[in-house]
């Protein structure tokens, strides 16, 4: 079993990371709009998943903002903002921040994303949110970088994720 820390507790995570080079596993989410989001959608195009908890956190919300900026130097990519947060809640912070390079979606109502992708906090006071981590899938859906942050109030490495691309 995986494990992460929260404020330097350790928190269980159940299931496994995506290996590099492996195709990223399928998955159905909820846009802001309430429709589907799938990973098929965005075959031939590269993708960035940026998981974390919850947007009303510091941390969370700077990574989004950041993952914005980001994009504007990157048109060729599609940047995925996912947690399990609703869509009414990502669409207000959309709508405050000016976030127009970052697709929203959420996991609340999906069977499987946060095992699938080795983030499922599925114990403790966190228990239904998802860890930190970062993953890019490039065009034909295979898997080039993986990041779980270690510990979950910690920002991702952006660097490391935009260099694989």
């Amino acid at each position: 079993m995986t494990t992460v820390t929260f404020t330097g507790n350790s928190v269980p995570l159940t299931g496994q990371l995506p290996e590099i080079k492996e195709n990223a596993p399928s998955f159905s989410l909820c846009g802001n709009d309430l429709t589907d989001i799938t990973l098929n959608q965005f075959l031939g195009k590269k993708v960035i998943l940026n998981i974390f908890p919850s947007i009303d956190t510091p941390v969370c919300a700077n990574s989004v903002i950041k993952f914005n900026e980001l994009a504007t130097e990157h048109t060729d990519i599609v940047i995925l903002g996912i947690s399990a947060d609703l869509p009414f809640a990502t669409s207000r912070f959309n709508e405050q921040n000016n976030i127009e390079h970052v697709m929203m979606a959420s996991c609340f109502r999906s069977n499987g994303f946060a095992k699938d992708y080795g983030v499922c906090i599925g114990e403790g006071p966190l228990s239904g949110l998802t860890a930190r981590a970062v993953i890019v899938i490039n065009e034909i859906g295979q898997v080039l970088y993986t990041e779980l942050v270690s510990e979950i109030t910690d920002a991702p490495n952006y660097d490391a994720a935009l260099s694989v691309l």
